[in-house]
C-alpha cells in the first residue's frame, strides 16, 4: 500500500468537486471508479482493502476478461502490463484514473485486428486434415503463448479446427471460408462497437469480481434490465432483437405485446432507424444493439417509429415506417406456473400438482402495494387452484432457478410450514461485523400441508437454496435432484452509484450501480450453503451433476463456515420415509433406459472435459460423428418401442387459475406441433439458441426422465403417508 494515499485521494476529490458541478448530466468515469473502489473497500463483507495484492489479482482478472481463452495476448504483453499496472491499479481506481482500462483495451483491440488479418490469410491456404494433431478445446487454464511465433501456430491449428468443423456440418449454410470470414468480421464489428462506458463496465465489474464471484458493477442499462427481470414487466413494444450484419433484426414478437397485436412488424424485419414520436429519425445501422433497445423502450403511452427493411423485401433499399404505441409487456415465461398431471392405474385416477418456478421475483420499487408482483402471491394463487382440484401431492421445480428476492424466498417457505410450529425461522444472516440474525416468515399463513417434493439441480442457487434448505431442515419436503445445488451462500444489495456522486445533477441511475456482497446466509440448523449447497435426499442422474458447475468452480469464492442453530420446531407428525423412497427410486432408475442414456452421456462428457482436446484428422472426426449418429438412431428406435403410461396434463397459469374450466397443456392437444410455445424474451438481444428453438426444436416433445421419476417418488410418498400405522411394545 502506498503511503498517504487517502490524503491524495481526498485532495484529488476536492479538486474534482467544483468541476463536477458544472459537468452536466453525464457521470464522469473517474468519479464512478472512486465510488466503486471505496464502496468495495468499506462495504464488502470481507472489508478487504484495495491494496497491492488485490491489484495484482485485479489485473490478471481483467486480462482474462478480455482474452479468456489466452489467445490474443502473448506472455510478453502480459509481462509488460504487469510491470506497468499491477502495483498501480489500486491507486488509479481510488484516485479516479480509469485510463488503464482504456489503454489495455486499445492494445487488446489492436491484437485482435492483427490476428483477424492473419486469419483471413490462413483461410486462403489449403488444409489437409491428416495426421495425429489435435487442439485444446478450452485454454482458460493454459498459459498465454510465449511469443508471436507460438501464437501463430496456436491460431493456425484453431482456424484449421474451425474449418474442419464447418466442413463436417451436416447441413452447411455456406462454404467454410465464407462462414469463418463472416464470423471474424462480426468479431471485429463487436469489438469496434464497444463504447467507453462498455469498457469501464468490464473493468469495474472485474474489480468487483476480484472480491467475490457475485459482486458486480452494473451500467445504467444493466440496472434497468435487472429491474425488468425482478418485476417481470417492461414498457416497450415486446420484440426480441438480435444484431445481424449491422442491423437490429426482429427475431420474435412477444404474445400480447404492442408489436404483435399491431400486426405490422414481422419476424425477420431489420430496423434501420428509430424516431421518438414526431422527432427526426436516428440512424440505427451499425449501432450497438443495447443502444437500439434503449431507443425503442420508453414511457407507457408514448409513440416510437421504426424504419425497417421488410423481411420479404427483395431489394435491400426498400423501406417501411411502422408506428407503435408503447405499453406494458408482461414477461409471462418467467412467471410461476402449474400443471395437473392426471393418470389412471388399475382403475384408480391420481392427480398430482407440479409448480415450475423460474426465479424468485418481486417488484422492489412497489413492495407492499396490493397489486405488486411477487413470487409468494403468485404461488399462493396456484396452490389454491391445485387444492381445489384435489391433487394428492405437489412438486416444486426449482431446476435452473438462480434465485432472486431473499424476502420472497422467506415468504414462500412460510406458505408450506404448518401453523402452530412456532415463529417459522427460515434463514440466518451474518454481516461483516459478525452479527447474526434470523429471518422469519412472520405473516405467512400455511397454504399447503400435503405431500411435497422439491426438485433441484446444480443450477438452483441462492434464494432457491434458502427455500429448499429450510424445508429440508424442518422435515417438510423431500429434496430430489443432483448431488447438491449450486452453493451460493451470500447476500447482495444494490447500491446506486449516483447517490454517492450528488453533485452530478442527474438521475441517480445514470452512473449505474454496484451489486455488493454484504452478508452470508446460513441454514436454521447452522450450516452454510456456501460451497456445499443443499444435498439432495434422493439423487438422480443428471448431465448438470458434475463439479465444473457450482460455486466451488468460480474464481474467488468465499469459504464455507457455520453459525449456531436457531430454535425451530421440526415437523415430526408427517414423516418423509426417505430411506424407503430412496430404495424404490434406485430400483426404477437402475432399470430405466433414459437414465442409462444420461449416465452414459455424463461419462462421455466428463471424459471430454478431462481430455480437453479434439482431433484435426478428418477420418477420425467423421468416424466419431458416425458413431454418435448411430447411437442417436438406436436410442430413437428404442424410444419408439417403449410404452409410456397415459397421462392428461392441464396447464394452470396466473391468467386462468380462477377460470372454471381446466386448460389442456399444449403438448396434449392434437395441434401441439403447430402451437408449441417458443422461448421468447423482451426488448433485448436474443441468445443464439432462440432462433434454433423458433425453427422447430421446441415442437419436439422430449423425454424428461427426472420429471417422470420425481412424479414416481411423489406417488410413493403419498402411498406411504396413507399407509396404516402400526405400534409395537418395546421389550
Amino acid at each position: 500500500m502506498k503511503p498517504f494515499r487517502f490524503f491524495r485521494f481526498a485532495y484529488i476529490l476536492a479538486l474534482l468537486l467544483p468541476l463536477a458541478r458544472y459537468a452536466g448530466a453525464e457521470p464522469d468515469p473517474g468519479q464512478i471508479s472512486i465510488s466503486v473502489g471505496r464502496l468495495l473497500e468499506q462495504g464488502h463483507y470481507t472489508k478487504h482493502k484495495l491494496d497491492d495484492e488485490l491489484s495484482h489479482q485485479f489485473l490478471k482478472n481483467y486480462l482474462e476478461a478480455l482474452d479468456y481463452n489466452h489467445l490474443f495476448f502473448t506472455q510478453g504483453d502480459v509481462d509488460k502490463f504487469t510491470s506497468k499496472y499491477a502495483s498501480e491499479l489500486d491507486d488509479d481506481i481510488l484516485l479516479g484514473n480509469p485510463n488503464p482500462a482504456f489503454e489495455i483495451y486499445n492494445i487488446f483491440q489492436k491484437r485482435v485486428e492483427d490476428r483477424v488479418a492473419k486469419i483471413k490469410g490462413l483461410l486462403k491456404q489449403d488444409f489437409h486434415f491428416t495426421g495425429n494433431r489435435s487442439i485444446e478445446l478450452n485454454r482458460q487454464k493454459s498459459p498465454w503463448p510465449k511469443d508471436e511465433t507460438e501464437a501463430d501456430q496456436l491460431w493456425h491449428d484453431r482456424v484449421e479446427g474451425e474449418y474442419l468443423q464447418e466442413k463436417l456440418a451436416e447441413h452447411p449454410i455456406d462454404p467454410p471460408v465464407k462462414v469463418l470470414t463472416r464470423r471474424y468480421d462480426q468479431l471485429l464489428r463487436n469489438l469496434h462497437e464497444q463504447t467507453r462506458e462498455d469498457i469501464l463496465k468490464t473493468f469495474l465489474t472485474t474489480l468487483a469480481l476480484t472480491y467475490d464471484p457475485h459482486s458486480e458493477y452494473l451500467s445504467k442499462s444493466d440496472l434497468e434490465n435487472f429491474s425488468i427481470n425482478m418485476r417481470l414487466s417492461l414498457v416497450g413494444i415486446g420484440a426480441v432483437l438480435r444484431s445481424e450484419d449491422g442491423y437490429a433484426k426482429i427475431m420474435d414478437l412477444l404474445p400480447g405485446g404492442p408489436a404483435q397485436t399491431g400486426g405490422h412488424l414481422k419476424v425477420g424485419d431489420r430496423i434501420t432507424a428509430v424516431a421518438q414520436g414526431d422527432k427526426e429519425f436516428v440512424d440505427a445501422v451499425g449501432m450497438k444493439l443495447d443502444k437500439v433497445v434503449e431507443m425503442i423502450r420508453g414511457k407507457k403511452g408514448t409513440t416510437v417509429k421504426l424504419q425497417i427493411i421488410p423481411s420479404h423485401a427483395t431489394d435491400p433499399s426498400a423501406r417501411k415506417i411502422i408506428e407503435i404505441v408503447r405499453d406494458e409487456v408482461k414477461l409471462k415465461d418467467a412467471e410461476a406456473k402449474a400443471e395437473i398431471i392426471e393418470s389412471t392405474n388399475a382403475g384408480v385416477t391420481q392427480r398430482l400438482g407440479w409448480i415450475t418456478l423460474p426465479s424468485f421475483y418481486a417488484e422492489m420499487d412497489r413492495s407492499g402495494a396490493p397489486d405488486a408482483k411477487s413470487t409468494s402471491k403468485d404461488v399462493s394463487k396456484l396452490l389454491t387452484r391445485l387444492k381445489q382440484e384435489n391433487v394428492g401431492g405437489i412438486v416444486i421445480d426449482l431446476r435452473r432457478n438462480g434465485g432472486g428476492s431473499l424476502d420472497e424466498a422467506i415468504k414462500l417457505t412460510g406458505l408450506f410450514i404448518p401453523d402452530g410450529h412456532g415463529p417459522k425461522p427460515v434463514v440466518q444472516e451474518k454481516d461483516a461485523n459478525g452479527t447474526t440474525r434470523a429471518s422469519k416468515a412472520l405473516d405467512e399463513t400455511c397454504a399447503y400441508e400435503g405431500p411435497l417434493l422439491i426438485l433441484t439441480n446444480r443450477l438452483s442457487a441462492s434464494a432457491s437454496e434458502i427455500f429448499a434448505a429450510a424445508l429440508q431442515d424442518y422435515g417438510r419436503a423431500v429434496i430430489v435432484g443432483d448431488q447438491n445445488t449450486f452453493g451460493k451462500g451470500t447476500v447482495q444489495t444494490m447500491i446506486e452509484i449516483g447517490r454517492y456522486i450528488p453533485f452530478l445533477g442527474s438521475d441517480s441511475t445514470d452512473a449505474g450501480a454496484l451489486k455488493l456482497t454484504i452478508q452470508k446466509f446460513y441454514r436454521i440448523a447452522g450450516g452454510s450453503t456456501q460451497h456445499r449447497g443443499v444435498a439432495s435426499d434422493i439423487r438422480l442422474p443428471s448431465l448438470y451433476d458434475h463439479p465444473d458447475i457450482g460455486e466451488s468452480a468460480l474464481k474467488n469464492p468465499m469459504p464455507y463456515d457455520e453459525v449456531n442453530p436457531v430454535p425451530f420446531e421440526k415437523i415430526t407428525d408427517h414423516p418423509l420415509y426417505i430411506k424407503e423412497l430412496k430404495t424404490r427410486s434406485a430400483a426404477r432408475v437402475a432399470s430405466d433406459p433414459e437414465f442409462r442414456y444420461v449416465m452414459d452421456d455424463l461419462s462421455l462428457l466428463k471424459k471430454k472435459i478431462a481430455d480437453n482436446k479434439i482431433s484435426l484428422n478428418e477420418k477420425v472426426r467423421r468416424a466419431e460423428l458416425s458413431e454418435a449418429k448411430l447411437l442417436k438412431e438406436k436410442r430413437t428406435a428404442a424410444r419408439e418401442k417403449q410404452k409410456h403410461s397415459e397421462q392428461t396434463v392441464y396447464l394452470i397459469t396466473l391468467d386462468n387459475a380462477e377460470k372454471p374450466e381446466l386448460e389442456l397443456a399444449k403438448n396434449d392437444k392434437k395441434d401441439a406441433a403447430k402451437d408449441a410455445p417458443k422461448d421468447v424474451g423482451k426488448d433485448a438481444a436474443a441468445d443464439d439458441d432462440d432462433e434454433e428453438e423458433a425453427g422447430g426444436k421446441a415442437n419436439v416433445k422430449a423425454v424428461d426422465p427426472i420429471r417422470v421419476e420425481a412424479l414416481h417418488i411423489l406417488s410413493d410418498l403419498i402411498e406411504l403417508s396413507r399407509a396404516p400405522k402400526t405400534a409395537s411394545v418395546a421389550k
